[in-house]
């Protein structure tokens, strides 16, 4: 069933290698001007910025290209904004830590402060209540005194 289809008797019988072109495998490789020639590899480019990524850090120039070196000067000062940036966020992201920090402790002075208020006024309430209590003993205690001194010069 297979073999009466056109395609697969042509792929049977090998014809479609005769019409294809193989494709270029070959690969662009770099080989240096000299056997001295004293570029390190791209892995071992010295970090101009130690701190950067090293996917972030400014390839080294090609000296006999003004537009090279400027393009590399303008990396540079774009590496070090971002450096200074990075730095900065570091900085704000410590502030804001410490304001959280003072922040939450606001709050729990402020609930230590309400909490306060309550007992400072249910303690008012009762001393207060003591007072009237003690201003009522003293009365009763008054009062029986002058019942006791009226008994004691009625005997």
């Amino acid at each position: 069933m297979l073999e009466d289809n056109p395609k697969v008797s042509k792929l049977a019988t090998g014809d479609w290698m005769l019409t294809l072109k193989p494709k270029s495998i070959t690969v662009p490789v770099e080989i240096p001007s000299s056997p001295l020639d004293d570029t390190p590899p791209e892995d071992s480019i010295p970090l101009v910025f130690p701190e950067l990524d090293q996917q972030l850090q400014p390839l080294p120039p090609c000296h006999d290209s003004e537009e090279s070196m400027e393009v590399f000067k303008q990396h540079c000062q774009i590496a070090e904004e971002y450096h200074e940036v990075k730095k900065e966020i570091t900085l704000l992201e410590q502030r804001k830590k410490e304001l959280i920090a003072k922040l939450d402790q606001a709050e729990k002075e402020k609930v230590d402060a309400a909490e306060l208020v309550r007992e400072f006024e249910a303690l008012t309430e009762e001393n207060r209540t003591l007072r009237l209590a003690q201003s009522q003993c003293v009365e009763q205690l008054e009062k029986l005194r002058i019942q006791y001194q009226k008994r004691q010069g009625s005997s």
